[in-house]
């Protein structure tokens, strides 16, 4: 799946399109740098510091577009990231739930992927064995 989207992505820039990856890994996992390279692959440590797939290694090697922490991002740092909300007050006491809750904070986290440089389309993979 790794390949067929940077495949994909170099086909659009290519033919003249600004193109950025995103690459969503399912595990609960914060990030894959606690995670055994046996097991997972080997990490991808972005230019800002990030450890990330190491299909993003791939996606920077088949285009232009440099990889960031916001390229890639897990169910745990999705979790993460509603659990802390409910905690600061944000759902102002609701019930918090996967839908509307987790699906609504995926959808923000490809977003912020999508929109931290200029691009004329964004690729999302959805990883997963």
């Amino acid at each position: 799946k790794g390949i067929a989207s940077a495949s994909l992505a170099a086909i659009l820039e290519s033919r003249g399109l600004k193109v950025t990856l995103i690459k969503l890994d399912p595990y609960l996992n914060v990030d894959p740098g606690t995670m055994s390279p046996f097991q997972h692959g080997e990490v991808f440590v972005t230019d800002d510091g990030a450890e990330t797939d190491l299909d993003l290694g791939h996606y920077e090697r088949f285009i232009t577009t440099r990889m960031k922490r916001s390229n890639n991002f897990t169910s745990g740092q999705i979790y993460k990231s509603v659990l802390e909300r409910e905690r600061r007050g944000d759902y102002l006491g609701k019930t918090v739930q996967v839908i509307p809750h987790v699906t609504n904070e995926i959808k923000e986290f490809v977003l912020k992927g999508a929109h931290a440089t200029p691009v004329d389309v964004a690729i999302v993979e959805i990883g997963g064995t």
